[in-house]
């Protein structure tokens, strides 16, 4: 499993131009999932991103994390972080989970996210998304397990 955490400003997904999951100041996180992944795979990030310390305390400092903040998660499904480009030009998928695993985790993921008293935001699963955000910083972090 693999989470690309972007701290954000604000940031909304669409689906067919409606509005499906929107936040304000928080973690905007793209999640991949690979065929091998497990729920104990999903646990391990879900306790790193909720306890990730990177947004600025007094001291303009990376010392808070989002319950500190009262921050914002908005998780978006997004099966090309295993994209193989390896071989050629044209990126391979095989090594991400077919749908029904891979969206079984992602609901899973969103759930336990959402137990740690944080806001939760989603994407839809396996639709064209349309994600719009202000990244803060930029800081973008790369988790995986």
């Amino acid at each position: 499993m693999k989470i690309v955490v972007q701290r954000v400003k604000e940031a909304e997904v669409t689906v067919e131009g409606k509005c499906v999951g929107k936040i304000g100041k928080g973690f905007l996180v793209l999640l991949g999932v690979t065929h091998e992944d497990t729920k104990e795979n999903a646990d391990y990030l879900v306790k790193k991103l909720c306890k990730l310390r990177v947004f600025s305390d007094e001291n303009a400092k990376m010392n808070l994390a989002l319950k500190d903040v009262n921050g914002e998660l908005l998780i978006v499904s997004q099966f090309t972080l295993y994209a193989d480009c390896s071989g050629g030009n044209r990126p391979s998928f095989t090594e991400s989970a077919k749908p029904d695993k891979a969206n079984a985790l992602y609901e899973y993921f969103c759930e336990e996210c959402a137990k740690n008293d944080i806001k939760v935001e989603k994407g839809i699963f396996g639709a064209n998304m349309q994600v719009q955000l202000i990244n803060d910083g930029p800081v973008t972090i790369i988790m995986e397990k």
